[in-house]
């Protein structure tokens, strides 16, 4: 199961890595205006109009990579297997008093809240 998390983050990586790069690649919008006055973008690998389209599929393809990873990722991050019991909070502490002695037990003042505080003295 943990070489199919890595192998999936990893996938994940580099789809953002690609969409980072295409997204900086392509124009913004008010280029389109420096073009039409001779701005020579038939010249350019994709054509006139190429570019904007090809760029753009590729983003799109890519940020549906990187969804389906970042459910995957989510997916089996939360899939446990049968020998994993109790929380993640639980994890080398001790286990927790019953409902019954919590509410039996005092209320803690102010002074026993503070870490490293001396216990609070008892009253006469």
């Amino acid at each position: 199961m943990q070489v199919f998390m890595n192998l999936v983050l990893l996938v994940q990586l580099l789809s953002a890595v690609v969409m980072i790069g295409l997204v900086l690649v392509q124009h913004g919008k008010g280029a389109d205006m420096g073009a039409s006055f001779g701005g020579g973008a038939s010249g350019s690998l994709f054509g006139a109009t190429g570019s904007a389209n090809f760029l753009s599929r590729s983003t799109a393809i890519c940020a549906t990579v990187f969804f389906l990873s970042t459910l995957g990722m989510a997916y089996f991050g939360n899939v446990r297997g049968t020998n994993v019991q109790g929380s993640v909070l639980d994890v080398g502490s001790a286990p927790a008093a019953s409902a019954v002695e919590a509410a039996s037990a005092p209320a803690p003042t102010g002074a026993e809240l503070i870490p490293g505080a001396a216990p609070a003295a008892a009253s006469k």
